[in-house]
This record gives C-alpha cells, sequence and structure tokens, in this order.
C-alpha cells in the first residue's frame, strides 16, 4: 500500500467516526491548559484532572501563580510524576508569562518553548489545541501508533515522526490528527497487547499485517513439524512390522 493511501484512509476514517476529537485534560482558557499540559508530562491526564481544580482556585490567572514560591505550588500538585521540578516550572512558566506576554499566551511555538517546562511537544499542544494551528505534539502515543500503522518511515525521534506527519496529513487536519492519534494509542492502540481484534486500522495497519503474517508462518512451521513426525511415526510403524514379521519364535 502506497504511504498516500494509508493517510488517505486514516484520515477518512476518524474525520467520519470522531471528528470532534479533543484533549481530556479539563481547562477553562489557554492558561489553564499550558498549566495542564506542563503537569502532565510522564504522567496521566486523569491523575491531572484530579489535581488542578484546587490548583487553579489558588491560582486562578498567571499573575497569582507567578507571585506563589515553588514550595507553595508543590503542596498542590505533590501527587504527579516529578513535582518538584513541575512546581519550579509552573512559577517560572507564570513569571514569563507575566513579564514578557503580559499575561497572554502566545501562539508562536518559538515564543512559548522560551517558557520553563515548555519543550517543543508542550509548545505543539498549545499552538493546535488554542489556535488550531497546523502543529503536530509527538508523544509516547502519537509516536507509537504512527510507527505501529505505518504513517511513518524509519522514524527514530520525535521530531522525525512529526516531519513525516505534517508533511502527509492535509493542513487542516494536523491540529485534531494529534488526538485521533493520541485517543487511538490510548484506548486501542496500547503499548502491550494492542487491541488489533477491535480496531478499525487493520487494513492499513503495519504492525497487524506483520504479526498475521507471523502467525501464519507459526502456524504453517508447526504444521510441518507435525506432517514430519506423523512420517516418522509411521516409517516407524512400518519397520517394527517389518521386523515383527522376520521375528521366529523358538
Amino acid at each position: 500500500m502506497l504511504i498516500k493511501d494509508r493517510y488517505k484512509t486514516f484520515v477518512e476514517y476518524f474525520s467520519t467516526h470522531q471528528p470532534e476529537a479533543e484533549t481530556e485534560l479539563h481547562y477553562e482558557n489557554p492558561y489553564q491548559l499550558l498549566v495542564a499540559v506542563i503537569l502532565s508530562a510522564q504522567c496521566t491526564d486523569k491523575r491531572i484532572n484530579q489535581v488542578t481544580p484546587r490548583l487553579f482556585e489558588k491560582y486562578p490567572d498567571p499573575k497569582g501563580l507567578s507571585e506563589a514560591t515553588p514550595e507553595e505550588v508543590f503542596s498542590y500538585i505533590r501527587s504527579v510524576s516529578y513535582p518538584n521540578n513541575k512546581s519550579k516550572h509552573l512559577v517560572g512558566m507564570a513569571k514569563k508569562l507575566v513579564d514578557e506576554f503580559n499575561c497572554i499566551v502566545p501562539s508562536d511555538i518559538e515564543d512559548l518553548q522560551k517558557m520553563p517546562g515548555v519543550g517543543r511537544k508542550t509548545a505543539n499542544v498549545i499552538a493546535s489545541v488554542i489556535f488550531n494551528a497546523p502543529a503536530m505534539a509527538v508523544d509516547t502515543h502519537v509516536f507509537r501508533v504512527s510507527n505501529r500503522v505505518g504513517l511513518t518511515r524509519n522514524a527514530k525521534t520525535p521530531l522525525a515522526v512529526e516531519k513525516q506527519l505534517v508533511k502527509y496529513l492535509p493542513k487542516e487536519k494536523i491540529h485534531i490528527a494529534h488526538h485521533w492519534l493520541i485517543l487511538h494509542g490510548r484506548y486501542v492502540c496500547v503499548a502491550r497487547n494492542p487491541k488489533c481484534q477491535t480496531c478499525p486500522l487493520t487494513e492499513i495497519c503495519k504492525y497487524y499485517q506483520h504479526s498475521q503474517t507471523q502467525t501464519e508462518l507459526i502456524k504453517a512451521e508447526k504444521d510441518q513439524l507435525k506432517k514430519a513426525n506423523e512420517l516418522k511415526r509411521k516409517k516407524l510403524a512400518v519397520k517394527t512390522a517389518k521386523a515383527l514379521k522376520k521375528f521366529k519364535p523358538f
């Protein structure tokens, strides 16, 4: 299958069956989403959604958060992964927003990456979710699904995956395709034991096709071994029968 055909089928399926895909992080404005995405690094959205209500109640805007200490913020996010670093990042990010961006979350990816705790993935999330920019954030789900399905070829890094996805996806679909890939990876194409039997993408999925081929090869090898063993038993039976005929009792 040509890669363009693979992308065409991928986009057509999700455009029809999941046209309103969106982040599962809870937020009410760009500032809240930025905080939530920084916290979500190597942590589940479910956990972040449990933590952020109290955090946003205490620090409803960048100014309030910028005036806090990392120690104060830590007490609200202690249950997330790497709370020490993230509390420092949140305060630093808020100060940057206040001092350089007049408390407004910028839309430019380069500007976003100037803030502590904001790498390329986080910047792409903000740009795509808030501003519908054609930016592709590559997390572990996007990386895994893209490589498994065959949307990417020999892409060994998140940046390589991002470049290939942006190259082949329709520009107007890039921002939502990010969510398609994440949700598919979170609930169907899971890291261990992917749910291939319920997956709607098996006809274009390289991983599935390879696993089916492997299954068929293993089955063929087992069948061949079984036939070989049966042939051995038959030969042994014939040999035994001939020996018994030659045997003369005393």
